[in-house]
């Protein structure tokens, strides 16, 4: 059993959220927020596969095009992303050419010329002295040549107002805490970019910041422990209701959730 940013972030924002897609694991229909999220973060990813130099913005441009392709082809349910009769004919090129703008606004923000990732795409896993096993990917890592190190993650949103900062940087804290478990340094910098707004939220974190961290998983955790004891998920209503994809089986808007699953992997 094994806990991620994202699976704590859904218990965190409706218990019903985190069942219906850890424990029932039911289909979500591909959004096109999520899905152009995806399909930037793979373009930046094989952008620094090219060497230093090449790392321009008009071959960055140039790999839309066939991320777009691979990613159709590894999940072919993405067909369907524009297959509504409804939308206009040039919803795809015009979704497309929003990636490349969020792709232009990267380029204002850093020289991926004078950057030299360590890591991309870095899977990190520990697991807490009481059991908990931590989970997921950190888009780039960075390490200077001094040793100090860098964990960075792409957002294709705006930044959030300075009040849920800290709530933006939950999941790089548990990452942060992830390595510094591992490996027994803290990261000096944890970095989101904003693509949306150009806007680069950055931590130092202490190792004071990485205990209260752990503290509040093991508290969550506690907290999942009990609801997969009792199967006792509620919903909870937030903003995030009016674009879930769970609507249909959720008691909020008059649904009914599926019988408990034979067996549960979380």
């Amino acid at each position: 059993m094994a806990l991620s940013p994202s699976r704590a972030a859904d218990f965190m924002t409706c218990p019903l959220l985190y069942r219906l897609r850890c424990i029932d694991r039911l289909p979500e229909p591909p959004d096109p927020v999520s899905v152009r999220g995806t399909l930037v973060h793979a373009v930046l990813d094989q952008l620094f596969d090219l060497p230093p130099a090449e790392r321009v913005l008009e071959k960055a441009l140039a790999l839309v095009s066939r991320s777009w392709q691979e990613l159709c082809a590894a999940r072919p349910e993405l067909a369907d992303l524009f297959a509504d009769p409804e939308m206009p004919p040039s919803s795809c090129d015009d979704w497309l050419a929003s990636a490349a703008d969020l792709l232009r606004r990267y380029f204002t923000i850093e020289n991926p010329t004078r950057i030299q990732p360590t890591e991309r795409e870095l899977l990190v896993e520990t697991q807490l002295a009481d059991g908990i096993r931590l989970r997921g990917f950190v888009d780039r890592l960075d390490v200077a040549p001094t040793g100090e190190v860098r964990i960075v993650d792409y957002k294709t949103g705006v930044a959030p107002p300075e009040s849920f900062e800290e709530k933006a940087l939950f999941q790089l804290k548990f990452y942060a805490l992830a390595w510094w478990r591992v490996n027994g340094v803290v990261p000096a910098l944890l970095q989101l970019i904003y693509l949306g707004d150009g806007q680069v939220l950055r931590y130092a974190p202490e190792e004071a910041d990485l205990l209260a961290v752990e503290r509040k998983i093991r508290a969550l955790w506690a907290a999942i422990d009990r609801a997969l004891r009792t199967r006792h998920f509620p919903p909870r209503r937030s903003r995030g209701c009016e674009w879930c994809a769970f609507r249909a089986v959720c008691p909020e808007f008059g649904g009914t959730p599926p019988e408990w699953p034979d067996s549960v992997v979380v």
